[in-house]
């Protein structure tokens, strides 16, 4: 029988628990660079751990209660969260971020929970990621696409700017908004833009001529002050532009264009390692670019690409 898991507001873990917990909190941020939101939900998924075992095991479980755990106890907390409706995607994450703090009592010599090692992570279906046809890709990243729209100019400019930078650069959405007024040389005057990514890792990427021109018309038209220090991309009052503004932009063009619901700006970002990767591009420079941090979370996109070629031949050899 599983456990149901306490609700936040009701935990309180045991002081020595709690204290490793603080070490390890700054610990991935101050020591391996992990960003904010890491931090928290790596919290939110050892909290999550500890309500559950507290009222499995009848309250608060200590440092030495951790050690002493079994495979079934792991495996009732995973059920538990099962029932709970998590699919195998999160709770593989939550996996990780108690593994990490168990990883992190070990080396302090503050116990080992082997019974977090015994357990295996759940399966995940494989799903690979949708790029859009080139056409497709450019003709987002298209102001002109949404001229019949009701938007000022420069709102319909700034979209398309990001949008470029999605495709033409292969940034995250947070990378592109994250970039400063004066991260990005005018056309002309550089080729290179530094992004910071996911840990604050910095890259340099290729800035194409037609991705500057985009983020130029912008900047022309744009009718607040954009600062070297500020941010490029500003919202209709001129404070920092919220992605779900360009969330719902994709979702617009996808209505005009008639693409698919899988056509959402992060699809620009896989359109631009797929597209390099079909025309022979290096897989590692594309790594690079991506700024990934192992390779093969990079290679997936092989699949993409080999995927692409067997629809080309079912759909065009006469013995298909």
């Amino acid at each position: 029988m599983t456990t149901s898991v306490p609700k936040p507001d009701v935990f309180t873990a045991e002081r020595g628990v709690a204290t490793e917990i603080a070490r390890w909190l700054g610990h991935l941020g101050a020591e391996r660079r992990m960003s904010d939101k890491t931090v928290e939900a790596y919290e939110r998924d050892v909290r999550q751990f500890l309500m559950f075992m507290a009222e499995h095991l009848g309250g608060p479980p200590k440092l030495t209660e951790l050690a002493k755990l079994t495979p079934q106890d792991v495996r009732a907390f995973m059920a538990g969260r099962r029932t709970a409706g998590i699919g195998g995607r999160s709770l593989m994450r939550g996996l990780a971020g108690i593994r990490s703090f168990a990883r992190f009592l070990e080396r302090n010599n503050k116990g080992k929970v082997g019974a977090l090692a015994a357990v295996r992570a759940p399966k995940l279906a494989k799903t690979l990621p949708k790029p859009l046809a080139v056409a497709s890709a450019k003709r987002v990243a298209d102001a002109d696409e949404r001229a019949g729209e009701a938007r000022e100019q420069w709102v319909l400019d700034r979209d398309a700017a990001v949008f470029s930078l999605l495709y033409g650069a292969g940034l995250r959405i947070s990378e592109a908004l994250g970039l400063a007024r004066g991260d990005v040389p005018a056309p002309g005057r550089g080729d290179a833009i530094t992004v910071t990514g996911k840990g604050n890792k910095q890259r340099m990427v290729p800035l194409l001529p037609q991705v500057a021109q985009a983020i130029a018309t912008y900047v022309a038209g744009c009718p607040y002050d954009l600062p070297a220090g500020g941010p490029l991309f500003v919202g209709a009052r001129g404070g920092p532009l919220s992605p779900r503004i360009i969330q719902l932009a994709m979702e617009r063009l996808r209505g005009a264009l008639g693409l698919p619901d899988s056509a959402t700006p992060h699809a620009l970002r896989h359109s631009f390692a797929t597209h390099l990767l079909s025309r022979g591009g290096d897989l590692r420079a594309i790594q690079e670019l991506l700024g990934h941090a192992s390779l093969s979370t990079t290679q997936i996109y092989t699949a993409v690409d080999t995927e692409r070629l067997l629809e080309v031949y079912r759909s065009t050899h006469p013995r298909a």
